[in-house]
């Protein structure tokens, strides 16, 4: 039984094996669509406290369902458990893993009580991938009535305010020559990338307020005495919404062909993923979380410029646009240190990361906890009034 002597849903019972299963992921991070080992770990923990697990999902071999309890109701505990390529746990996917596989196994004393059916949703490739947009495209979202995950960052942030954001992979294919002997004869497809570069930092001028334009060129070229025959790199930008998106992506596209153009390359530009969304927050979860947190301990008053973790794209914005949800962030208080650097990999692991563990896993299964309960009050008055179902 996972209750604390407050009466209210807790981990104490079980927090030493979330952080065992916390560590083993962090030590053995796998990146978007590979996580199989955190897979099957995840499944292990959730059937050794009597889930039904159903491993991969909706034909998604990293993806697994699992539920317990048979009620009306049904909560969705969200995880992730991607890493970062050449970075390992530097988002800290091994701590979300732990907090929602926790609040999960807190709330089973409740399901008959509270009429609910508790899921856990194991999702991949957050990082970029876009996981969460093809399992919900599947159907793996459709029945919540709520969905819930908590991320680890430098501080505390209790609202997802994240960009939307378009994913793109970019390919310049020019001719190879001896960059001496016969330059003439090449078309340089590293110099399609820097007149690119160029003219992504001039846009970078008239950015409306609240966008991004970032990248990487992960090929550019073998030998300096051969010209370049292609080249690749992958390019995100971000913006307030799905809305301001897409005008503001065609014209980065637009910098890319200027590249192609000036040197007489074909330039292809291609969708890593679908488009992740801004997030709509359930205004009535939020504020019992938050409620909550502080009645933890937890504090909300970092400086702003420390919050900004909050910021983040994430496929979870899609879910919330179709059944309500939060996504707070919960700080394991190593500000300068932030998330996608290797220092913030390394802090979650150890004692912040276990406070985290036992927080998020906490806050997130009393958010459900009293949620459901005041839904069980209302009784013949209906239904708790949604905020932020459906899309917007």
């Amino acid at each position: 039984m996972t209750v604390d002597p407050s009466g209210l849903p807790g981990v104490s019972d079980h927090l030493e094996r979330l952080i065992a299963y916390s560590e083993t992921l962090h030590a053995h991070p796998e990146t978007a669509w590979e996580e199989h080992r955190a897979a099957r770990w995840t499944a292990d923990l959730l059937e050794e406290f009597g889930f039904a697990v159903e491993t991969a999902y909706l034909g998604f071999p990293t993806a697994l369902h699992a539920s317990f309890g048979s009620g009306r109701r049904r909560v969705g505990l969200v995880v992730e458990y991607d890493a970062l390529p050449g970075l390992g746990h530097a988002c800290g996917h091994n701590l979300i893993a732990a907090m929602s596989a926790g609040a999960a196994i807190a709330l089973r004393p409740w399901a008959d009580q509270l009429d609910l059916r508790v899921d856990v949703i194991a999702t991949p490739a957050e990082e970029g991938g876009g996981g969460k947009i093809e399992l919900l495209d599947a159907g793996a979202f459709r029945d919540l009535d709520l969905a819930l995950m908590a991320h680890p960052g430098p501080v505390d942030a209790p609202r997802a305010e994240p960009y939307a954001v378009a994913h793109d992979h970019v390919r310049f294919t020019g001719r190879s020559a001896h960059a001496a002997a016969y330059p003439h004869e090449g078309r340089n497809a590293n110099d399609a990338f820097v007149v690119a570069q160029v003219a992504l930092g001039l846009l970078r001028q008239q950015l409306p307020p609240g966008t991004r334009v970032h990248g990487i060129q992960t090929v550019g070229g073998q030998a300096p005495n051969a010209i370049p025959g292609f080249t690749e790199g992958r390019w995100y930008t971000r913006a307030e919404s799905l809305a301001q998106l897409e005008p503001l992506r065609r014209r980065v596209e637009q910098c890319f062909e200027a590249g192609a153009l000036a040197t007489d390359t074909a330039m292809e530009f291609t969708p890593e993923s679908q488009p992740y969304s801004e997030f709509r927050t359930d205004e009535r979860a939020l504020e019992i979380y938050t409620r909550h947190a502080l009645d933890l301990g937890r504090r909300f008053d970092a400086p702003v410029e420390q919050q900004t973790m909050n910021r983040a794209s994430t496929d979870m914005g899609n879910v919330s646009q179709h059944v309500p949800a939060i996504h707070p962030y919960i700080g394991l208080d190593c500000f300068p240190v932030s998330n996608h650097q290797p220092e913030f990999a390394a802090v979650c692991v150890g004692d912040a990361a276990n406070r985290v563990i036992a927080d998020g896993a906490t806050l997130l299964a009393r958010t459900a906890h009293e949620y459901f309960a005041r839904e069980s009050e209302a009784g013949a008055a209906g239904p708790w009034p949604r905020s932020t179902k459906g899309p917007a």
